[in-house]
């Protein structure tokens, strides 16, 4: 399929790979397919790119490549849409964002991606 994006041009991505919000993310409700892209010059970083709205693109990190003791404090009700028993069965991502000329991770509130089902929340 291809996806459109403001940031990296039309894109060519497998069906298979496209990860489903079902409620959304807060603030971006009506965004529910996206697609994870890799970052071509820091392997710390992806791009979380909406399917749906080309103009919308969250930077991620993984909240444990820079905070080695994060834990996530999720209720069993929030993971049990996933289908996942345990936080740690997910990938667990930090939206990056800037404020003020210094960059930020939201690592209060978390995406929680289960890698099979393609589910996140």
């Amino acid at each position: 399929m291809q996806v459109n994006t403001s940031r990296f041009g039309t894109l060519a991505v497998d069906a298979n790979d496209v990860l489903h919000f079902p409620s959304g993310i807060p603030g971006l409700e009506e965004c529910r397919s996206w697609v994870l892209l890799a970052d071509a010059r820091n392997d710390a970083l992806a791009w979380l790119q909406s399917v749906s709205q080309p103009g919308v693109c969250l930077a991620v990190v993984s909240p444990c490549r820079f905070v080695p003791d994060y834990r996530l404090r999720v209720s069993r009700g929030e993971l049990a849409s996933l289908g996942l028993e345990s936080p740690n069965d997910g990938e667990v991502l930090a939206i990056v964002s800037s404020h003020a000329g210094h960059l930020t991770a939201n690592l209060r509130a978390p995406l929680v991606i289960h890698p099979e089902k393609r589910l996140g929340r």
